[in-house]
């Protein structure tokens, strides 16, 4: 098989969790922690509520999913589009330019109690499923070619379901490349207004990375070439690429989180919007400019429905949306999302203020670096000018284990209630777990 393919397989078959450095192992439940948090924010979203009603219509398989937050089995791919929807609707999950790598953790826990898993192998786990998620997303460059992140997210979710099976490296290599081949989404998901689908999309290739990856360990075989071959991956998708040797450098430390619920671009805007409410009021503002990246001014500062967000997958991928709300409320919310906020229809004369344009030191900088400079022009005349740079949550500037656990509580306790504190500490001791599905079961609701 192709040499890409094989070294993600090897790696996938045969990491085991003594061997991982103590510091990966803490980011690793940093990211736990923070992906469930997000999972049970978001346990109420269409997505995962539409994929219940299928599921259950569906009798389980021998190798039944978990369902996050639920007394209810389902087949482990149904749960493993559930979980990943959950995780990923809120847009609070963590995130390295052009995707999430913990879209794809949905897949891993849904196998972990049929698996027989302990606290040590969910660890090792997600740590295949980021390391391999990083290097693939920097990688491939799907955003810059059209297509979506879901590809390199259904071949990291293969990999860290082949561990959680403990299956050998040639079945996890066949479960990649069919995987690979047969999982191909295009980036229309999210431009213009956006649907439904934009927090369903990476759910729905970890849901197909489960079942490739059962076929594989039932014996299926994939193409032999699934990367390199004549109409292959780098043929067809991503152009050549290399991957950075696995093990002998980690990425997972170096994943960001997100502090505000909105796309990570907008991080910044967020926290301008917070300092600019401290000297100036939105009615002695004439116009405001701010200076991004090419990446967020395609992503999120371009396009007349950023300015008319409909949907609320629109608005938390709208700058001029996020800005105005962050300098009238003081910051953002999960709230800041109803239907009622983002069509405010006070909001609109402030949004129309705002104006973005790519500036080309800034994009230089990025992603490496992340800076925002906003400049508001008041009705006097007057010019102030704020800069964020790295906001919070960036690598350079990653949130602390407080922060991430303030986060969790506070997206966990409306569903848990008090127990939401006795979860977070089984969450950072995961690995003197004997059975992981004894945390599944700590967060059921129903």
């Amino acid at each position: 098989m192709d040499e890409i393919v094989t070294s993600m397989a090897a790696y996938a078959g045969s990491l085991r969790f003594e061997t991982i450095p103590a510091g990966v192992i803490h980011a690793a439940k940093q990211h736990l922690v923070d992906s469930l948090g997000c999972a049970i924010g978001g346990r109420n979203c269409d997505a995962a509520r539409m994929a219940r009603q299928v599921a259950e219509r569906s009798a389980p398989a021998a190798r039944v999913g978990r369902v996050l937050g639920s007394k209810a089995y389902a087949s482990a791919e149904s749960a493993a589009f559930i979980n990943s929807s959950m995780i990923r609707y809120l847009d609070f999950n963590d995130t390295v330019h052009g995707g999430h790598p913990s879209d794809a953790l949905g897949a891993v826990v849904a196998i972990a109690d049929a698996a027989g898993a302990d606290g040590k192998r969910l660890l090792s786990a997600l740590v295949v499923t980021y390391e391999t998620a990083v290097r693939l997303i920097t990688s491939m460059r799907l955003r810059e070619r059209g297509f979506d992140q879901g590809i390199a997210i259904g071949i990291a979710a293969a990999c860290g379901v082949g561990h959680m099976l403990t299956l050998a490296a040639e079945k996890i290599a066949h479960a990649i490349a069919i995987t690979a081949v047969a999982n191909v989404p295009l980036r229309v998901t999210r431009v213009g207004q956006l649907s439904l689908w934009k927090g369903a999309a990476t759910a729905f290739a970890a849901r197909n990375a489960v079942f490739a990856t059962l076929l594989a360990a039932e014996g299926m075989t994939g193409p032999e070439s699934a990367f390199t071959g004549r109409n292959g991956v780098f043929e067809q998708v991503s152009g050549a690429f290399t991957l950075a040797p696995f093990g002998t450098e980690h990425l997972t430390p170096r994943v960001g989180f997100k502090f505000w619920p909105v796309e990570n671009g907008a991080q910044a805007a967020v926290w301008a919007a917070r300092e600019l409410r401290t000297i100036a009021a939105p009615d002695d503002i004439a116009s405001i400019e701010i200076a991004t990246s090419r990446a967020s001014l395609s992503e999120i500062g371009s396009g007349p429905e950023k300015w008319d967000p409909k949907t609320r997958e629109t608005a938390d991928h709208s700058l001029p949306y996020i800005f105005a709300r962050a300098w009238v409320d003081g910051g953002i919310t999960v709230a800041s999302f109803d239907r009622g906020a983002y069509l405010d229809p006070a909001l609109r004369p402030l949004m129309a203020k705002i104006a973005v344009r790519q500036d080309d030191e800034i994009d230089r900088l990025f992603p490496a670096h992340v800076l925002m400079r906003v400049t508001a022009q008041d009705k006097r005349g007057g010019t102030r000018t704020i800069e964020v740079t790295d906001p919070r949550g960036h690598p350079a500037n990653l949130m602390s284990d407080g922060e991430i656990a303030d986060k969790f509580l506070g997206l966990a306790e409306p569903a848990l209630g008090r127990p939401a504190a006795e979860v977070l500490e089984m969450l950072w001791r995961i690995e003197q777990e004997e059975r992981a599905a004894r945390l599944f079961d700590r967060l059921e609701q129903e």
